[in-house]
């Protein structure tokens, strides 16, 4: 009697072993996307490449959140209560880099993986960032559809921002470095002007650069006020086909450039790409992989390895191509 109930209770012992076994199987990976606010297409598509990740990955459950209007404050309020809550990640892009560092870290002090997208966070607030791209990926893009649209050969000019902005002044060095090189040496850059980021001024900005040179092909402007209004300056200086339009624009207002005949194609992030890396991003940190780490890299399946440099800074790839074939589609989204 006493060895029955003896393998009785060794029975039983395996079997909750073999449940707990099963149950901590089945544990998802909890990973938080934090958005700057609610109601945000560029972050809706982001929300979708980070499901299409977790699907893939199988054991990941994305939890999406953000404030309903883009504040730090809010921000704070939702870390506080995801690290209530125990996530195994969060994956924020920052409303203000330095603001959200003390509770990015008490997260992290709590075990939890702290990786910034888009809006980056201070260094010590986080394990990585996930740039969206680099200056040289953005500067060499810009190049190439324009040498792309135009024959490569020909009369180019840029439509920046304002003369301080230090990303336009990075992306515009780099893109004359890339017409020093053979393969551009039959584009001549013939003008930079500066519209402020303005609609008005840039407008006015991009009619001057038409009837100041007439042998100009293509404007390169690598903002998204500037990149719309010279493509309205095109038009109406019934130079369609004549002289094109490109850089970085948003499908939602680019759509009918494309459509007119202004803009072969342009470039921009894509949001649902970069919601997806950045959920592989977090996983790989979750998960312990040997690299995932400053100086490392992070596996992010569609979108291949991700380098990650000494600061932690990672760039995801080269500005996505928007065109007739796919504006549409994402004019939808952002």
């Amino acid at each position: 009697m006493k060895l029955k109930k003896l393998a009785i209770a060794a029975l039983a012992a395996s079997m909750l072993v073999a449940f707990a076994g099963c149950e901590k199987k089945q544990e998802k990976v909890r990973i938080a996307m934090v958005v700057k606010n609610l109601g945000n297409g560029f972050f809706d598509a982001a929300h979708a490449g980070a499901n299409e990740a977790a699907a893939q990955l199988k054991d990941v459950e994305i939890i999406y959140t953000g404030p309903t209007t883009p504040s730090a404050e809010g921000q704070i309020e939702i870390v506080n209560s995801l690290i209530s809550q125990k996530v195994s990640a969060i994956v924020i892009s920052a409303n203000d880099p330095d603001a959200l560092v003390p509770i990015a870290k008490k997260a992290m002090a709590r075990g939890i993986k702290v990786i910034s997208f888009d809006s980056g966070l201070s260094q010590e607030g986080r394990l990585m960032q996930l740039n969206p791209s680099n200056a040289a990926l953005i500067g060499q893009k810009q190049i190439q559809m324009a040498s792309d649209a135009i024959g490569g050969a020909g009369e180019i000019a840029i439509l920046s921002a304002s003369a301080q902005a230090t990303n336009q002044n990075i992306w515009i060095n780099v893109m004359k470095s890339e017409l020093a090189k053979p393969e551009f040496a039959k584009l001549k850059l013939v003008a930079t002007v500066y519209g402020d980021d303005q609609s008005d001024k840039s407008y006015r900005e991009a009619i001057g650069l038409l009837r100041s040179n007439p042998g100009l092909k293509a404007i390169i402007a690598p903002t998204t006020v500037g990149i719309n209004a010279a493509s309205k300056a095109v038009v109406d200086e019934h130079l369609v086909g004549k002289v094109f339009v490109t850089g970085l624009g948003l499908p939602s207002e680019m759509a009918g450039h494309v459509k007119s005949g202004a803009v072969r194609e342009f470039a921009i992030w894509n949001p649902i790409d970069l919601g997806y890396a950045a959920t592989y991003a977090a996983y790989d940190f979750v998960k312990g992989a040997p690299n995932a780490k400053a100086g490392g890299s992070v596996s992010a399946g569609r979108m291949g390895t991700i380098a990650i440099d000494a600061n932690g800074e990672a760039a995801m790839g080269a500005p996505f191509t928007y065109n007739k074939e796919n504006v549409d589609k994402f004019s939808k989204i952002f």
